[in-house]
């Protein structure tokens, strides 16, 4: 798909990996609605400056992606201020380290909120991006995963859990919208600098990093121009490329 004037929505956009992929999307000269759920100012301040630098149109939007009808607010907004709507990219998340062995520690109340910010608000926003995307006969969709949706690792047993049903939410996904909306998954390890990772304890990122062929964190650009290529591409759905320095093989 030609990238050039069109509109992509990128939820977490003002986060660490957020603001790398809209700053690729907005070298390709895509337009940006910038989603943030709390941190309005500074989404503000990421879509003036991306404006600044790529002479793009860009504005930020808050939304609650756990409240159905923010997310449908959301969508009628955003078509509303660009004309159309092209590319979804799904990178919101919400974690908490909890040990494995912490049964106790993992609380329904914990289970339920990563489970509606990480798997439940991006099918609530693909189902409402859809029928946009259908309408003008083309869309794209990557959902931002993880490396613990591949395996019993990463920073808590429900963040694991939600991150393989978005990776498998992303294949059926792409069976439910071919052939108009292609539908795609980044699953990057461990990522410095994010909001994620600041809810780890040290020796989770320390074993982490250590633990990869390259000994070192995946890169935050090189999951963002992955983002770019699943954007433009007219032969690829339904698929995860992982980024992670060699440490999980997929």
């Amino acid at each position: 798909m030609e990238l050039k004037g069109k509109v992509a929505l990128v939820t977490g956009g003002n986060g660490g990996l957020g603001q790398r992929i809209c700053e690729a999307l907005a070298r390709e000269g895509v337009h940006l609605a910038v989603m943030y759920a709390q941190s309005r100012e500074q989404a503000e301040q990421v879509a003036r400056d991306i404006a600044a630098r790529h002479q793009v149109n860009t504005a930020a939007f808050g939304c609650d992606i756990t409240d159905p009808a923010a997310v449908q607010a959301l969508v009628t907004a955003v078509t509303a201020r660009f004309g159309r709507l092209d590319i979804l990219v799904n990178d919101a998340a919400f974690n908490k380290a909890i040990p494995f062995p912490d049964l106790d520690g993992l609380t329904e109340e914990v289970w339920e909120k990563i489970m509606a910010v990480n798997l439940t608000g991006p099918m609530r926003l693909t189902k409402a991006v859809a029928p946009v995307m259908k309408a003008q006969g083309a869309g794209r969709i990557v959902n931002i995963a993880s490396v613990a949706g591949l395996g019993p690792s990463g920073s808590s047993i429900a963040y694991a859990v939600s991150k393989a049903g978005l990776i498998h939410l992303t294949k059926c996904m792409a069976v439910a919208l071919a052939p108009q909306v292609l539908v795609n998954c980044v699953a990057p390890g461990l990522l410095e600098g994010t909001r994620a990772t600041a809810n780890l304890l040290p020796e989770q990122i320390e074993r982490s990093a250590a633990g990869a062929l390259l000994g070192k964190a995946a890169d935050k650009d090189d999951c963002a121009e992955m983002v770019v290529t699943m954007c433009r591409t007219e032969t690829m759905t339904g698929q995860t490329v992982v980024i992670d320095s060699g440490r999980v093989f997929h």
